[in-house]
C-alpha cells in the first residue's frame, strides 16, 4: 500500500533539517508527492528498472571513493600500507567511517530516481528481483514473483540517514521520528482494538525508547575512557629514541620478519650507504641500552627552503639516497604519524620531505612527525654530523663500563694482549681481529649456552665461554671494550642495506642491526665500526621463501598507491572523471536506449510420445519399491524384479510376474508391439497381481 499522503513530504523536511539539506528535502518531497495530482505515468519495464536501480548503486559507489579519497586525515594514503603501521590502519579506519556515514546521509538523494520511477510507473511497485538477488534465484526455481512498493522502505531509509548527524545535546531528533513512525503505522492499525489502546501502546513504545537511547548513551560515555587509553597503548612508537631492549640472555630462536620495512633507491651518481641509523645509546644496564641523560632532550629543525630540513647547519653533501619509509607511532598532540628516521652515516640534509615536525637529539635521532608513509631524500657523506661529542663531564658517559662486567672484559683484554703503547687505530683492529677469529654469529641460543654462574653475566657468558651470539651481543662488547680501552663509543641501533630490488634496494625487518660508534679524534666525528662476523647478512638472507615474494609483491604495489597518493594531491580529482563517464553512460542507456523487438516466441514443440509409457507394469513396480526395494539409477526391470522378489513371501509372485515383464518389454520395445487381446491380458493379469501384492501389504 502506499504511505499517506504528504508522509515522504514530511520526512525529507524531517532529513533535510537535520542533514543540512533542507531546500532539497522540500524539492524531492514535493516531486515524490506530485503522482497524486499529476496522472502521466510510464510504462517501465523490469529491465529498465533494473538499470536505474545499478545506476543507483554506482551512484553510491561513487560517492563513497569519492568522499574516502579526498578525506585528508587519513583516506587513501593511510589504507594502501595499513598493514605496517596501526595508526594508518586507525586513520584510514576513521577515514571510511567519515566516507561512510557520509555517504549513508545521503542515501535518500542517491535512492530517490529509484523511487521516482516507480511512483511515476504504471504498476506502482516494484518486483523484488529488479534489486535482490535471491529473488531472481526464486522466480529461477519457479517459485513466483513478489512485488512491493517500495516508497515505505524509502521512508525508513530517510529516518536512518537523519539520524546521521553532529550530536548536539537535544532530543528533536527521537521525538520527531517517533511521531514520523506514528504516521506511518496510523492507517496500518488493528481495527480489532479501539483507538484509545492503540495510542496507549505507541506512546508507551516510544517512551520505552527514549529510555533505551538514554541508556545506550551513557554505555558509550564509561566506555570511551577505557577505549581511548587502550588505543594509546596499542599505538605507542615501535621505535623508542630514549632505551632500547636487547635479547641478550634471551633463551630460543631470535625471529625476525621479512616485511620490507625500508625502501632506498640512490640518486643519480650516488653509492648506496651501508647502513641505516635510527638512533645510538651510551647507558647500559642489565641488558638495555639507554639515551639518557642528554638523550631526553630533542630539539626542533627548522624547515629553510620548502620541504627541506637541515640537520648540520652548514654542510652540504653531494651523495643521496631517496628513502620511503612508513612511520610507526602516533603523536597525540599534533594528531599524526611519528617515527624515528632510518638515517645513512653522516646524514646533513633532508630534502624534498613533507613534514608537519622534525625534531634531533644529541645521538643522532631524528623524530619525524607527518603522513603515515614518510618519502624524502637523505644527503650524507663524510664529515661533522649532529651527534652531540664524547661526554667530557665527570661521569664520562662515553666511557662509563657497568661494574658487573668489568671482570669477563679485563679477561678478554688479557687474551687480546695489546702492548701498552697501541694506539687507536691498533686497538681498533686488535678488536676486529679478535672477534672475526673467535667468534662466530648465530640466532639460536639454546639451553645449554646459558650463563651457568649464579654471578656471570649473559654478556660475560657470551665472551668467555660460549662465543655465539647475534649482532646485540656483538655490538655490545665492542662498545664496552672499546671503553675499557678509553676509546669513546656509543651503542648504533638501524638496519644494513644490502638487498638490491629493481633500480635500488629494500631494507626488511630481518635488516635489523645493531653496531659500534666509535669516536674519531683526529677528524672529531663518530663512525661506524661493526664486528659482527659478515656472515649474518647472508644467513638472514637464506631464510626467504616463496611466499614472501608473493607478499613482497603485494607490498610493492600497496607502496605505489601510497606514493602516488602522496605525490598527487588532486587524486580525488582523477577518481571522479574516471568514474563520470561509467555513470553519465548507463544513464544513457537507462534513458535514451532504444528498445529492440524481442523475437517472437518459437511455435512449442509437439511432445513426443514414446510406446510402453501407459504400461500398468509401472505400477507394480511403484508398489514394490514401497515395500522397501526401489530401483536404482540405470537398473534394468529384470534386474530389479528378481531383486524385490528375493523375500520368500513373495516367491509366488515370481512366475507371474515375470511373464507380465515380457509383455511389459515388447509393448516398450517391440516394433510389431502387442497385439489387442496381449494388450488386454497385460492389463488384467497385472490388475490381479496388484490386488495380491494390496493384500501382502495390508498383512
Amino acid at each position: 500500500m502506499n504511505p499517506p499522503p504528504l508522509l515522504l513530504l514530511a520526512t525529507l523536511l524531517f532529513w533535510g533539517w537535520h542533514s543540512g539539506f533542507f531546500l532539497t528535502g522540500a524539492i524531492l518531497g514535493a516531486i515524490l508527492e506530485s503522482p497524486r495530482l499529476i496522472k502521466a505515468r510510464w510504462d517501465l519495464t523490469d529491465e529498465d528498472l533494473g538499470r536505474i536501480w545499478k545506476f543507483c548503486l554506482l551512484l553510491i559507489l561513487t560517492l563513497g571513493v569519492y568522499l574516502f579519497s579526498t578525506d585528508e586525515n587519513g583516506g587513501l594514503s593511510s589504507l594502501v600500507h595499513v598493514t605496517a603501521n596501526v595508526n594508518n590502519a586507525n586513520a584510514a579506519t576513521m577515514s571510511m567511517a567519515r566516507a561512510g556515514s557520509v555517504t549513508m546521509r545521503w542515501l535518500p538523494m542517491t535512492l530517490f530516481l529509484l523511487v521516482a520511477a516507480q511512483q511515476f510507473s504504471t504498476r506502482g511497485k516494484l518486483t523484488l528481483s529488479v534489486i535482490s538477488w535471491v529473488f531472481r534465484r526464486r522466480l529461477k526455481k519457479g517459485l513466483g514473483e513478489t512485488s512491493i512498493n517500495i516508497a515505505y522502505p524509502y521512508f525508513i531509509v530517510c529516518l536512518f540517514s537523519a539520524g546521521i548527524h553532529p550530536n548536539t545535546g537535544t532530543q528533536s531528533y527521537f521525538w520527531g521520528a517517533g511521531a514520523l513512525l506514528g504516521w506511518a503505522l496510523w492507517p496500518l492499525r488493528s481495527p480489532r482494538y479501539r483507538l484509545a489502546i492503540w495510542l496507549v501502546m505507541l506512546a508507551a513504545t516510544v517512551l520505552t525508547g527514549f529510555g533505551g537511547q538514554l541508556g545506550i548513551g551513557l554505555t558509550q560515555k564509561m566506555l570511551e575512557g577505557g577505549t581511548s587509553r587502550w588505543l594509546q597503548w596499542m599505538f605507542q612508537p615501535k621505535s623508542n629514541p630514549l632505551q632500547t631492549e636487547t635479547s641478550i640472555g634471551q633463551i630460543g630462536q631470535l625471529k625476525l620478519s621479512g616485511a620490507i620495512a625500508v625502501r632506498l633507491t640512490p640518486l643519480p651518481g650516488s653509492r648506496p650507504p651501508e647502513y641505516l641509523r635510527e638512533a645510538s645509546y651510551r647507558g647500559y644496564r642489565a641488558q638495555h641500552w639507554y639515551a639518557a641523560p642528554q638523550g631526553n632532550n630533542f630539539e626542533p629543525v627548522t624547515e629553510g627552503p620548502p620541504n627541506t630540513w637541515s640537520l648540520v647547519p652548514g654542510r652540504t653533501n653531494a651523495t643521496g639516497a631517496s628513502i620511503a619509509v612508513y612511520l610507526t607511532g602516533w603523536n597525540k598532540d599534533l594528531n599524526f604519524p611519528q617515527g624515528l628516521l632510518p638515517l645513512p652515516s653522516g646524514s646533513s640534509r633532508l630534502e624534498n620531505y613533507s613534514a608537519v615536525q622534525l625534531q634531533k637529539n644529541l645521538f643522532g635521532a631524528a623524530l619525524a612527525t607527518g603522513p603515515g608513509l614518510a618519502l624524502f631524500d637523505a644527503r650524507f657523506g663524510p664529515g661533522p654530523t649532529f651527534d652531540s661529542p664524547p661526554d667530557d663531564s665527570t661521569n664520562h658517559y662515553d666511557l662509563l663500563v657497568q661494574t658487573n662486567e668489568q671482570p669477563a672484559l679485563q679477561q678478554v683484554l688479557a687474551e687480546i694482549n695489546l702492548p701498552a703503547t697501541a694506539d687507536p687505530a691498533q686497538k681498533l683492529r686488535a678488536v676486529q681481529g679478535f672477534f672475526a677469529d673467535k667468534f662466530s654469529y648465530t640466532t639460536w641460543l639454546g639451553p645449554g649456552k646459558k650463563p651457568v654462574g649464579t654471578n656471570e653475566t649473559p654478556l660475560a657468558h657470551f665472551l668467555l665461554s660460549n662465543r655465539q651470539g647475534h649482532c646485540e651481543y656483538f655490538a655490545t662488547a665492542t662498545v664496552l671494550l672499546l671503553r675499557e680501552l678509553d676509546i669513546p663509543a656509543r651503542y648504533a641501533v638501524g638496519y644494513v642495506v644490502h638487498e638490491p630490488a629493481g633500480k635500488g634496494y629494500v631494507v626488511r625487518g630481518r635488516d635489523a642491526h645493531a653496531w659500534c660508534l666509535v669516536w674519531n679524534a683526529a677528524r672529531q666525528t663518530w663512525e661506524d665500526f661493526d664486528t659482527t662476523p659478515a656472515s649474518w647478512v647472508a644467513a638472514e638472507g637464506q631464510r626467504a621463501a616463496f611466499s614472501e615474494k608473493l607478499a613482497d609483491a603485494w607490498s610493492w604495489l600497496k607502496f605505489q598507491l601510497a606514493k602516488f597518493r602522496a605525490r598527487q594531491t588532486n587524486l580525488q580529482k582523477y577518481i571522479l572523471f574516471a568514474l563520470i563517464p561509467v555513470l553519465a553512460f548507463l544513464l544513457y542507456r537507462i534513458i535514451f536506449r532504444r528498445r529492440k523487438r524481442r523475437p517472437a516466441p518459437a511455435a512449442p514443440v509437439a511432445a513426443i510420445f514414446w510406446p510402453g509409457l501407459d504400461s500398468e507394469f509401472y505400477q507394480l513396480e511403484a508398489l514394490l519399491a514401497d515395500r522397501g526395494v526401489p530401483r536404482q539409477t540405470g537398473e534394468p526391470l529384470a534386474d530389479w524384479l528378481t531383486r524385490a522378489l528375493a523375500e520368500a513371501s513373495l516367491a509366488g509372485l515370481r512366475e507371474p510376474l515375470n511373464r507380465l515383464l515380457l509383455l511389459h518389454y515388447r509393448l516398450r520395445f517391440d516394433p510389431a508391439g502387442l497385439t489387442a487381446a496381449e494388450r488386454a491380458k497385460l492389463t488384467r493379469e497385472t490388475q490381479v497381481q496388484l490386488k495380491i501384492l494390496a493384500s501382502l501389504k495390508a498383512k
